[in-house]
């Protein structure tokens, strides 16, 4: 009998002559732990498996007694007898002090990996789960990770169950690589069956660190776990999305829902609340929608929490009416509503302007017992006062104050300026002087709106009262403030206050050239020509500048009030600062002219007339010198001056000029240069359609378009062209027709009945049958007539048009900007 004497806790243990395995020992003293497995000496590791290497002097010194030939073999029971008959012997194990622990047979019968039992003795002991665990993870403790690992596991003794594995997952607190690789080694086992708890346990681990990588590859092997073994659904594959959610992996995580639902593995409610949290959280609320609508197309049950989220959600969006049914579903389901659901959809049927849900909604949120906050108070009055209901908007702002809230300072400006641009003053003043006590110092916009608000009425004392009190609280006015006040005092013709208003503007820095013109402005259009000079003056004194356009409608504000004295300087101004006379201008001073009929203001008017430069004045002085001084015929002179308009610009200006000139020529007696005037305007087409020649059927003057004076000498050419036509060339048209219209059918008649003529005066025209107007040419008197040669009779008369016939006086041009005059020519 082969005896053994063990040293307990470390010491060393001494062995018989014969080979002989310790498993019965091992069994009974699970505290000893493997004998064959590597154990420390001294800080040094010895595997018993391997002392046959050992020299003798080594054994001897740690009291181990070493066989020729030691080694180890194991059996499952299949190996004859005739072989075992070598290891039949007794082992005594004893202790330190010689006394026998334990005897029993030397023979294990157990091979390591096929059976799932030791030996203790010649019987049979069944391998128990808690020790099954308790080796795997003293294997994974020691050697961490690694092919050493995996070796030590190769050699375990059982067969593990992935029962065993799961436990020893939830025992050992170690790194994630451990876990990682003992889950690695189980998968490449034959007995591997994938388990949703493995995975949830490594899942966990993982988070704990942090390790988001390989929760993603996690994901993928456990979709590849599935598909492989036909499993539908892993819990933990939510778990993965949650993980990654939770910690705001905004791409990580929709890509791995997107995975697992494009391998139609299930993913429950939890899972589409973090998604949707995330993505609300990260402002992206279309995408959260998204995320909905997959989980109402996979029947996913919606919870409280889906509910809390996805019905502000909706609201918030603009997709009210989604918002309403899914509302109407939560209540369906007997989900309590709770405030902020009721706050959002008020607030939101507020702002998009469905104020009768909305109040739908406020009632229903106190019949649940929500006590309305200050924040949905202030939606609630700030929706009313946009759709123009002040009366239930002040109705709110009463109950939020017998609530117990304080209105703040946004709230009191929104409900004054809204209160004084709907131009309810008592309540506005009211409400601003609450705010004052309550200590809120009013915005620049609140005073611009309560100033506007009395500008409106008229109500210059509390305007300026406001102003006073603004400036006086080291406010800095805004320039709409300003530009209302200034604007009210205009129009309340206070020149010397708004002068004082324009001066303190100005030291605040603002830019006041545009507030001054535009008080000029409403003094020209008001015609306050006097206060319009009068402001004009201060503005040069105080280096404040206007434009050329004002400029232009005071001088012509002056023209027509008969101010020629005040218009000069101001045209003279106009011309210095660059700016160019045009044609118009020119005509409507020269109408002026036509119709003065006082000398002095000739004289003045003859002055502004050569104060604008303009080549039409040039021209018209050339007009009455003689021959010798023109140096060439009047038709050439007026045809030089005719060439040299823009016709594409000035087209209707060359009309106007041409008819106030007429007017003015034959009011002068100058009938041929009148002629030569109508002759050149009729050649260069600026009335084309005046003369008609229909064959020998009709011939027609058409002068509605023209001044009186225009009007004549028309007629006087026009007759003589008529008359060279039939005399010289003998072609005579049935009818010959004047076009006169209504205003100028008298004066016409007129000049025609002084020399007898044919025409027949109807409603507009005058006709007369082409012979007998052929015979009329024939009378000396008719060819002096039409030579120029009008009796004294018709001159007479020609000098009383302008009182007679006021629509020659010139065009009332508007005080708007000029229209560009870019008329194609026909």
């Amino acid at each position: 009998m082969l005896r053994c004497g063990i040293l307990y806790r470390g010491n060393l243990c001494r062995l018989g002559k014969g080979r002989s395995i310790l498993a019965s020992f091992c069994a009974h003293n699970p505290n000893s732990g493997n004998l064959f497995a590597p154990c420390n000496l001294g800080n040094r590791d010895y595997d018993f498996g391997r002392l046959s290497r050992f020299p003798n002097s080594i054994a001897q010194k740690f009291g181990i007694v070493q066989a020729a030939e030691f080694s180890r073999e194991y059996s499952s029971g299949n190996v004859k007898s005739d072989e075992l008959q070598e290891w039949a012997e007794d082992i005594e194990y004893l202790d330190e002090s010689g006394s026998v622990i334990y005897a029993g047979k030397g023979i294990r019968s157990v091979e390591p990996g096929l059976d799932d039992h030791v030996m203790a003795g010649g019987i049979k002991k069944p391998l128990s789960n808690a020790a099954a665990v308790e080796k795997i993870v003293e294997i994974v403790k020691r050697w961490k990770w690694g092919p050493e690992m995996e070796t030590q596991l190769d050699k375990l003794q059982f067969v593990p169950s992935m029962t065993h594995v799961v436990q020893a997952l939830k025992n050992i607190n170690t790194a994630s690589d451990a876990l990682l690789s003992l889950f690695q080694w189980t998968k490449r086992q034959p007995w591997y069956v994938p388990s949703d708890e493995c995975y949830m346990l490594l899942l966990d681990e993982l988070n704990r660190i942090r390790d988001f990588e390989r929760i993603r590859s996690l994901l993928e092997e456990m979709i590849c776990d599935m598909s492989d073994n036909g499993i539908s659904s892993f819990s933990a594959c939510n778990r993965v999305i949650e993980y990654l959610a939770k910690a705001e992996k905004l791409e990580v995580s929709f890509c791995c829902f997107k995975k697992v639902h494009e391998a139609g593995l299930k993913i429950d409610t939890q899972t589409y609340n973090s998604l949707i949290t995330l993505f609300l959280n990260k402002g992206l609320p279309y995408k959260a929608l998204e995320i909905y609508e997959s989980m109402e197309a996979t029947g996913c049950s919606l919870d409280s929490s889906t509910y809390e989220m996805m019905i502000p959600s909706l609201a918030k969006s603009g997709r009210l009416d989604a918002a309403v049914k899914l509302f109407q579903e939560m209540k369906g389901k007997n989900f309590r509503p709770s405030f902020s659901i009721f706050a959002t959809l008020v607030d939101s049927m507020g702002k998009a302007g469905r104020l009768d849900t909305s109040m739908k909604f406020y009632t229903e949120m106190q019949g649940f017992g929500h006590r309305p906050s200050a924040t949905l108070f202030v939606s609630l009055i700030e929706s009313h006062i946009k759709a123009g209901k002040l009366e239930a908007a002040l109705r709110f702002w009463e109950e939020m104050k017998r609530a117990g809230f304080r209105p703040n300072y946004g709230l009191y400006t929104m409900i004054v300026e809204s209160h004084a641009k709907s131009g309810k003053l008592e309540i506005a003043m009211s409400v601003f002087q609450d705010m004052e006590k309550a200590g809120f110092l009013p915005t620049p916009s609140t005073y611009s709106s309560l100033l506007e608000m009395h500008a409106t009425s008229g109500q210059v004392d509390s305007a300026m009262r406001l102003y006073n009190s603004m400036t006086n609280a080291g406010l800095r006015p805004g320039l709409s403030t300003y530009t209302t006040l200034l604007t009210l005092l205009a129009n309340k013709k206070l020149v010397d206050v708004a002068a004082k208003i324009l001066l303190e503007m100005k030291a605040m820095g603002y830019s006041v050239d545009v507030s001054a013109s535009d008080v000029l402005m409403v003094y020209i259009k008001d015609g306050s020509v006097d206060l319009a000079l009068r402001w004009l003056r201060f503005m040069g004194s105080s280096a404040i500048r206007t434009n050329n356009f004002i400029i232009r409608q005071l001088f012509e504000s002056c023209m027509k009030n008969g101010l020629y004295e005040s218009a000069r300087p101001l045209l003279e101004t106009y011309v210095n600062s660059a700016a160019k006379v045009d044609l118009i201008l020119y005509t409507s001073i020269l109408a002026h002219l036509i119709r003065c009929q006082d000398e002095q203001s000739e004289k003045h008017l003859m002055s502004i007339l050569g104060a604008t430069k303009h080549a039409a004045h040039s021209f018209m002085c050339g007009l009455f010198t003689g021959p010798e001084r023109r140096k060439q015929p009047v038709l050439s002179f007026v045809r030089e001056f005719f060439q040299g308009i823009d016709y594409e610009l000035e087209e209707g200006a060359a009309r106007y000029y041409v008819n106030v000139l007429l007017n003015y020529l034959v009011l002068m007696g100058q009938i041929n240069r009148g002629r030569c005037v109508w002759k050149v305007a009729y050649e260069n087409k600026l009335f084309p359609k005046a003369i008609v020649f229909d064959q020998h059927i009709a011939w027609s003057l058409d002068v509605r378009n023209l001044s009186v004076g225009a009007a004549l000498i028309a007629v006087v050419h026009t007759l003589h062209r008529f008359r060279k036509r039939m005399l010289y060339y003998g072609v005579v048209p049935r009818r010959i027709k004047l076009v006169t219209g209504p205003t100028l059918k008298i004066v016409v008649a007129q000049m025609l009945s002084s020399v007898d003529s044919p025409f027949e005066v109807s409603k507009v025209v005058l006709r007369a049958p082409g012979d007998s107007v052929l015979e009329w040419f024939k009378k000396p008197i008719v060819q002096q007539f039409l030579l120029n040669e009008i009796p004294s009779r018709a001159d007479i008369l020609m000098h009383k048009l302008n009182m007679l016939f006021p629509s020659s006086a010139p065009e009332i041009r508007s005080l708007s900007p000029l229209k560009p005059l870019a008329v194609v020519r026909a």
